[in-house]
């Protein structure tokens, strides 16, 4: 066990990280702010993940693409600016679709070392081809510009946020975590499992996401998606008056 981060009072296991760790693992994905919980690391448990994986010669595939996108004291951590020695055997992945919302260019971009670039590039040429000129110059101007929309979707999304935390929390069965960043809730359903819901009966969360599509008229993704049955992730990436409806549609089914 790694000592308690004074800045943070968080604390990361090794022996967990080892314990995941196979003969056949190459490298690590690491995702924060994350996909679908909302959840984001402290600086030192980010440090700490990155000086684990830099001593055990582990490839870091770190996803930054939620870097702007936290909310009250929880702040984005990059893990090769922490842990410089991981920077030849780390690929930082970003793109403009989250902080730019500009989902529908379908623009991002890797960083790492020359020659894994130079291999991903002849891939991508004979796979994808390239990324059209119009979106290109429409990503150098987003990048390019001040952050003040980004600041204000932020505002946006972390009142979103907490209204949907505050209104599932609200559910008979149903616990959340408040969001920290990206603009996802992953609240956990398993006190509704296991029991019958609008005449039906549901055992994990695919059939309750099958139900309260079919009954609500709310698309859920299940948590069986990343591995987590018995939670779903529920985007406030839309309108709060769609957002208070659809909550209450899942709420008014669950009763």
């Amino acid at each position: 066990m790694l000592p308690t981060d004074e800045r943070t009072g968080f604390r990361v296991d090794v022996d967990q990280l080892d314990a995941a760790v196979t003969p056949r693992t190459k490298a690590l994905l690491f995702v924060s702010p994350s996909n679908p919980t909302g959840a984001v690391y402290p600086p030192g448990e980010v440090e700490a993940i990155g000086r684990w994986a830099a001593e055990r010669g582990i490839w870091v595939l770190t996803d930054e693409i939620y870097e702007h996108l936290t909310y009250g004291e929880h702040r984005f951590s990059s893990l090769p600016a922490l842990v410089p020695e991981v920077l030849d055997r780390c690929i930082v992945l970003n793109g403009v679709a989250k902080t730019y919302a500009m989902t529908g260019w379908r623009v991002g971009w890797m960083i790492g070392p020359r020659d894994v670039i130079a291999a991903a590039t002849n891939l991508q040429s004979h796979s994808t081809s390239n990324v059209s000129n119009v979106a290109q110059v429409a990503a150098l101007a987003a990048v390019a510009g001040d952050l003040d929309a980004v600041a204000r979707m932020r505002e946006a999304f972390a009142r979103r946020g907490a209204t949907m935390h505050a209104l599932l929390s609200a559910i008979p069965g149903v616990t959340c975590l408040e969001p920290q960043g990206a603009f996802y809730c992953f609240p956990s359903f398993a006190g509704v499992l296991g029991r019958e819901v609008a005449g039906r009966p549901v055992r994990d969360t695919l059939e309750l996401a099958e139900v309260l599509l079919e009954v609500g008229r709310v698309a859920v993704v299940p948590g069986e998606a990343f591995g987590a049955p018995g939670y779903a992730r529920l985007s406030f990436a839309l309108g709060d008056d769609d957002l208070g409806e659809g909550v209450r549609r899942i709420a008014e089914v669950l009763s």
